[in-house]
């Protein structure tokens, strides 16, 4: 706990020194005032006129939106803090800003909404569409996250994504890809519980049922017990329960009644996706399962339970959301690459191909460096992750028609590469000269 203290006294002063974690720079040269001709006007009308006869996908080649992602929240569920509102969510936005542009080669810009109202959220973020290139929906209640995410998906013209649901799907995909050949395990042939039905755990169920998992081999359980057909909320069809209705539809074959310990019972996987522990999955329910069990506990900052209970009650291999355990299941694998591959081709969308196109590309690029019971995924400091899987995203952009741009594997390579090594480059550079230290 004094650890965590820690870096909470640190990260305070330190956003205090510096006052933000970003900045604009110019990115053209400027030799003299005269320039300004070319940048401003009377020259930047030419561009206009272009994109004004050309159409508007031209601003994605005359301008940064090609490039440019909105980090956009309303502060209704931020981390672990819950409904803290829009400012004082704003520090977490900068700082997935800080991980698009340093991971991925992405400029993000934060954008905080003074509104809990969904459409009124879809309203803004439809019209704020020309001047960006994606949208990374983040720290949004459920059930609207769901809503928000749908339509949005539905109105805009380019990527929109919510990392809580498809980020934590797709690393979550990956992991269970790699533990299950790690174990000597088929996807067809395992059941999962899945502790959580939040916008996290209904996107995993989705995606690794997309994946091969059975439908009917997947136990959801929320606060009310395991996700069945016939359970009394589920059955009213009301508003709030469409998404888990849906689920429930498709999983739980077999009708199982009761709460997480029924769920668990018999299963391969555990993926937690709940409130935070320890003590919320038991060490005893571990023992039910089959052979060989993956325990993927991903509360944060606390999981559901600790690593080490988890093996002691029999598990093959454990993960969680923590960098200071193995197997750290982190979104900052997924969502940096996938961007950066749907902005480099200008996709329309972010699909759900392109998403399951990231999980195996995260997956294979783990397994070419061997995989063990502590390595079943990559870290978030291995660059070459990045265009891996950024090149993967992209390639299934242009076979899925949604791609504004057709580039060749040699040159998306180059150009992927280049953007995502470009801030490193930078930073280094900025820090030797102090202009940041």
């Amino acid at each position: 706990m004094s650890e965590r203290k820690d870096w909470y006294s640190i990260s305070e002063e330190l956003h205090r020194k510096y006052k933000g974690k970003l900045e604009v720079v110019p990115k053209v040269p400027i030799k003299s005032f005269e320039d300004f001709s070319i940048w401003y006007t009377p020259g930047v009308a030419e561009p206009c006129r272009r994109i004004k006869a050309g159409g508007k996908d031209l601003s994605l080649e005359y301008t940064f939106r090609w490039n440019l992602v909105a980090v956009v929240t309303d502060g209704t569920r931020v981390l672990g803090l819950g409904r803290i509102g829009p400012e004082a969510g704003l520090p977490v936005m900068e700082g997935k800003s800080l991980l698009f542009k340093y991971l991925g080669g992405v400029d993000a810009v934060p954008l905080a909404l003074a509104t809990t109202d969904a459409d009124k959220f879809i309203e803004v973020v439809k019209l704020l569409e020309p001047s960006f290139g994606g949208i990374n929906l983040e720290d949004i209640e459920q059930p609207k996250c769901f809503y928000i995410l749908e339509r949005l998906r539905e109105l805009l013209e380019i990527p929109v994504w919510h990392d809580d649901q498809q980020g934590t799907a797709v690393v979550n995909v990956a992991a269970v890809v790699n533990a299950l050949k790690v174990v000597g395990k088929k996807l067809s042939d395992v059941r999962v519980a899945v502790i959580g039905a939040g916008a996290a755990g209904i996107a995993t169920a989705k995606y690794l049922i997309a994946a091969g998992v059975k439908g009917g081999n997947v136990y959801m359980v929320d606060t009310k017990g395991i996700l069945h057909r016939d359970r009394p909320d589920i059955k009213t069809g009301d508003f709030t329960v469409r998404w888990k209705k849906e689920m429930a539809e498709i999983t739980n074959a077999e009708g199982r009644t009761g709460g997480m310990a029924e769920a668990i019972k018999g299963t391969d996987v555990i993926i937690g996706l709940s409130t935070q522990g320890p003590g919320v999955i038991k060490p005893e329910w571990i023992k039910t399962m089959n052979d060989n069990p993956i325990v993927f506990a991903e509360a944060n900052p606390v999981p559901e339970i600790w690593p080490w209970e988890a093996k002691e009650a029999g598990a093959r291999i454990v993960g969680t959301a923590r960098s200071d355990f193995p197997n750290q299941v982190n979104n900052s694998l997924a969502f940096p690459a996938v961007f950066r591959g749907a902005l480099t081709v200008r996709a329309r969308k972010v699909s759900d191909g392109m998403c399951l196109a990231a999980a195996y590309a995260i997956a294979e690029f783990a397994e070419r460096e061997g995989l063990s019971e502590d390595r079943i995924l990559p870290t978030m400091d291995e660059v070459e992750l990045y265009v891996y899987e950024a090149v993967k995203v992209a390639e299934k952009a242009v076979e899925e028609g949604i791609a504004r741009r057709l580039i060749s594997r040699a040159g998306l390579e180059e150009e992927v590469r280049e953007s995502v090594l470009r801030p490193k480059k930078y930073l280094k550079t900025a820090m030797e000269n102090l202009l940041i230290e």
